[in-house]
């Protein structure tokens, strides 16, 4: 009898040990991607799970983004590590800025059309004074910021 009962609980046990393996590593993706696509911010990255670590690729707008991936990801179950390969675009390069020299020669031609018009320059910031007629004014100051000065002062008088 106690044969009989040793053998029952030897297959018992034999049966309740794949249920302790956790989560596939299919289930596991799964699961990390529908995180993934449920925050907005996490939805241009892709995942890859091997024995449960999971690698993170794809490209997130900032640093502070790319950290909580970590946390996310790892709320799911089974998750044993995560490798984190999302990448961060570089910022924009700093706006060109001319010299004062340049900036007095492309002015003259921005502002050739606009005879009640003066613009002076010091130190990179252009100040314009005179008078101008409220239709001419957008495409002066566009021709202006053209010219990719530090600062614009505006004390032109509209008419």
């Amino acid at each position: 009898m106690k044969r009989i009962l040793t053998v029952i609980a030897f297959v018992a046990f034999v049966f309740a040990l794949p249920s302790c393996k956790g989560k596939s590593d299919a289930d596991i993706k799964q699961e990390v991607d529908a995180k993934l696509a449920a925050n907005p911010e996490f939805s241009s990255l892709s995942s890859d799970v091997k024995d449960g670590a999971v690698t993170i690729s794809g490209t997130v707008k900032d640093d502070a983004v790319k950290t909580a991936i970590d946390s996310t990801v790892k709320e799911v179950k089974g998750v044993k590590s995560v490798v984190n390969n999302a990448s961060v675009p570089p910022p924009p390069p700093p706006p060109t800025i001319n010299p004062d020299d340049v900036l007095n020669n492309t002015l003259k031609d921005a502002i050739k059309d606009n005879a009640g018009v003066k613009a002076e320059v010091k130190d990179g910031v252009v100040t314009l004074t005179g008078e101008i007629k409220k239709a001419d004014l957008p495409g002066l100051m566009q021709k202006v910021m053209g010219t990719h000065p530090k600062k614009v002062e505006n004390k032109l008088t509209v008419k």
